[in-house]
C-alpha cells in the first residue's frame, strides 16, 4: 500500500511537473544577427527581413528569407570613413520592387545611398545631399513602395536644422534635388531627434519633433503626388512637451491600409499613440517607441530600463529581451519582426499578432 502511495506521487509531481512545462511556451527564441550598432529593419513585399546596421567604419546587411527565424551571415556593403552608427544615428534601409537600398552618413554630414543589385552585390549611386557636408547631425529616415523611395533628414543648410528629402523613382539609383519640407518659425526643429518616412503609394509623410514655442512636440507633413509637393504641418496630440533641450527621441509610425497615419512617440517619460486631429491614447513609460501594424491590430516596440518590451493589441505585454532601440514592423497581419541592439550586439525576434 506504501509503495502504492509513493508510486501516485510520482506519476502526480510527473504530471504537473508536464503541464507546467507547457505553460506559456515562448513564441520564438532570439536570434543573434552579428556585431554591430544602430540597426534598421526594412521588409519587401515577397516576405525578406533586411536588417542594416553599423560596425566601426563598415555597413553591413542581414538578410532573412524566413520570417526572422534564421539570417544570412552579414555581408558588407561599404567602408564609409567616419560612418556615423552610434548615438541615435545610423543607417537605414527601404525595400524596393527591384531590391533594397540604403541611406548612411558620414561624421562630415555626407548621405551615401547604396543600392543592391543582386543578394550579396551592392552598388553605390548618387550622393544624396545635393550640398556638400549639410547632414552634419546624421539623423535620416528613408522608405519606398514599388520604385518610388524618399529620404528625410535633419539639414543645417542656411545654418539652422530644418527638414530636407529627395525622392527617386527609380529603386535609389538616382536622388532628385534636395526639397525644404520644414523650416521653423522658431529658427530650428528638434535639433537631434530623428524623423519617419513612411510611403503608401503616392502618399508620402515624414514625422519629426518640432521647436515651436519652448515646445518639443511630434508634427506630421504630408504629399500626394510622392514627395514633389508636401502640405502644412500638423501637429499629433493635445498635449504639448515644454523642454529645454533635446530628447534624442522621434518615435515611429506606420501608414494602414486606409492610408491612416498610426502614430507613437514620447512625451517626458510616457510613450503615446495617436491618428493626426485625435487625442493621445498612453501606451506606457519608456522611450525610442516603434509602431506597426494593420487597420486594428497593432505591435508597439519600445526599451524602458534595459528591456525590450512588446504590446500587442489585444494588451498582451511581454519583455523579448535587453537592450536598446527596437524596430518593428509586419510581414503580414500575422507576423512581424522586431530588430534592436544589445551590447553592441544585434538581435531579432519574430512576434505573433
Amino acid at each position: 500500500m506504501k509503495k502504492n502511495f509513493q508510486l501516485i506521487i510520482c506519476i502526480t509531481a510527473l504530471i504537473y511537473v508536464n503541464s507546467c512545462s507547457s505553460v506559456n511556451p515562448p513564441e520564438k527564441t532570439n536570434v543573434s544577427i552579428g556585431r554591430g550598432s544602430m540597426p534598421a529593419l526594412a521588409i519587401s513585399k515577397s516576405g525578406d527581413a533586411y536588417v542594416v546596421f553599423g560596425s566601426g567604419d563598415s555597413l553591413f546587411c542581414a538578410i532573412s528569407d524566413n520570417r526572422g527565424g534564421r539570417f544570412t551571415y552579414p555581408e558588407l556593403i561599404a567602408v564609409i570613413p567616419g560612418l556615423w552608427a552610434s548615438a541615435m544615428r545610423g543607417p537605414q534601409i527601404a525595400a524596393t520592387s527591384s531590391g533594397a537600398v540604403v541611406i548612411a552618413c558620414n561624421k562630415s554630414g555626407d548621405i551615401f545611398s547604396f543600392k543592391e543589385d543582386k543578394p550579396g552585390v551592392w552598388i553605390p549611386s548618387k550622393k544624396v545631399n545635393d550640398i556638400d557636408t549639410v547632414a552634419k547631425e546624421a539623423f535620416l529616415a528613408l522608405a519606398a513602395d514599388d520604385q518610388n523611395v524618399y529620404a528625410a533628414w535633419l539639414d543645417l543648410r542656411d545654418k539652422a536644422n530644418k527638414i530636407v528629402g529627395s525622392r527617386s523613382s527609380d529603386g535609389g539609383i538616382t536622388w532628385s534635388a534636395n526639397q525644404i519640407i520644414y523650416a521653423s518659425p522658431d529658427t530650428t526643429v528638434c535639433e537631434c531627434c530623428k524623423p519617419s518616412v513612411e510611403i503608401r503609394g503616392s502618399k508620402v509623410v515624414v514625422m519629426f519633433r518640432n521647436w515651436l514655442d519652448g515646445n518639443r512636440d511630434l508634427y506630421l507633413i504630408s504629399s500626394a503626388d510622392t514627395g514633389k509637393n508636401f502640405g502644412q504641418a500638423i501637429k499629433l496630440g493635445k498635449g504639448s512637451w515644454k523642454l529645454n533641450g533635446c530628447p534624442m527621441d522621434g518615435g515611429g509610425m506606420y501608414i494602414d491600409k486606409n492610408g491612416i497615419v498610426q502614430t507613437a512617440w514620447r512625451r517626458n517619460n510616457l510613450l503615446y499613440a495617436c491618428t493626426a486631429g485625435a487625442a493621445e491614447t498612453p501606451i506606457g513609460e519608456g522611450r525610442n517607441i516603434s509602431i506597426t501594424g494593420g487597420i486594428e491590430k497593432k505591435i508597439f516596440a519600445w526599451n524602458n530600463k534595459g528591456n525590450i518590451v512588446c504590446l500587442k493589441s489585444d494588451s498582451t505585454r511581454s519583455i523579448v529581451g535587453k537592450g536598446a532601440l527596437p524596430v518593428v514592423k509586419s510581414f503580414d497581419n500575422q507576423t512581424a519582426l522586431c530588430v534592436w541592439e544589445n551590447d553592441h550586439s544585434i538581435e531579432a525576434i519574430a512576434i505573433k499578432y
